[in-house]
């Protein structure tokens, strides 16, 4: 059997308000959760209390990923800063070079 081999390149990935994306489901994973727990019995009696305990799982690892997000993000930016100011560091500033405005 031959291998399969993509016949294009992977689009670039999107980026948007990941942080606030995480927080959304997050919170309504754990809506979700308290929306249950007063049904707790109903579901026990029918051999479903895992929907109850996914959704806790969800918002518990949804916190997990607001961390991670956030640390992801603030490293993003100081990157960002750090090449901005290696830049500038090599290319000088526009008042240092005569001739030039600003």
């Amino acid at each position: 059997m031959a291998k399969w081999t993509p016949k294009h390149e992977a689009p670039e990935p999107l980026e948007g308000p990941v942080v606030a994306t995480i927080t959304g489901g997050t919170i309504l994973w754990f809506v979700l959760f308290l929306v249950q727990v007063p049904f707790y019995g109903w579901f026990d009696d029918r051999d479903l209390t895992w929907w109850v305990w996914t959704c806790l799982a969800g918002a518990g690892l949804g916190l997990i990923g607001i961390w991670y997000v956030r640390k992801r993000d603030a490293a993003i930016k100081r990157y960002a800063a750090a090449q901005a100011a290696a830049t500038t560091e090599t290319t000088g500033s526009p008042e240092s070079h005569p001739g030039t405005s600003a």
